[in-house]
């Protein structure tokens, strides 16, 4: 429903410029067509908890439905790739590089799962490893869900990006709890 005191051709003078909105508030596609082409580069990082024997059942190879982790990892490789199919407004991007990495944890239990993606394009690919990290999580749990279906995917975040106008950013280190 419109605001009536607000003209559909006009933005609020008071509110920041939002981007992804036009003239009449419906959501568009930015236009990345005048920035510069630049490398960059952005990792995520998410962990999916599990009991130990159900830990141990997948590093040993005892999972009914097959190779978890491998299966996992190249679901996040593609995911990556499909990004923009996903995610309603992000933009088709060239990767060059997908990374997805999925390292047991005892002290979970569980496994951590990060992904690094790089290309060289006007716009970084944030969520192309937020969505890499994503799918391989969720993947994980598809393939072990027999042996534990209380298993919990958590903490699925951006860790650091590089490039772009805004520079390098990193997250800042988790305190202990």
């Amino acid at each position: 429903m419109q605001n009536p005191d607000i003209h559909p051709d006009t933005k609020p003078t008071n509110s920041p410029t939002l981007t992804h909105l036009d003239r009449q508030g419906q959501a568009q596609m930015v236009d990345v067509s005048t920035k510069q082409t630049s490398d960059r580069q952005a990792t995520a990082t998410g962990s999916v908890s599990m009991q130990a024997k159900t830990l141990a059942a997948i590093q040993s190879g005892n999972a009914p439905k097959g190779d978890v982790i491998g299966t996992a990892r190249l679901a996040g490789i593609m995911a990556a790739k499909q990004t923009a199919l996903l995610i309603p407004l992000c933009h088709p991007l060239p990767l060059k590089k997908i990374e997805v990495t999925i390292e047991p944890d005892d002290e979970l239990p569980g496994y951590q799962i990060y992904a690094t993606v790089k290309t060289k394009s006007e716009t970084g690919v944030e969520m192309e490893a937020l969505t890499a990290v994503s799918v391989a999580a969720l993947t994980l749990y598809d393939m072990a869900k027999a042996l534990e279906k209380s298993m919990c995917i958590r903490d699925i975040h951006l860790v650091e990006k590089i490039g772009g106008k805004s520079g390098h950013w990193q997250a800042a280190s988790p305190t202990p709890a």
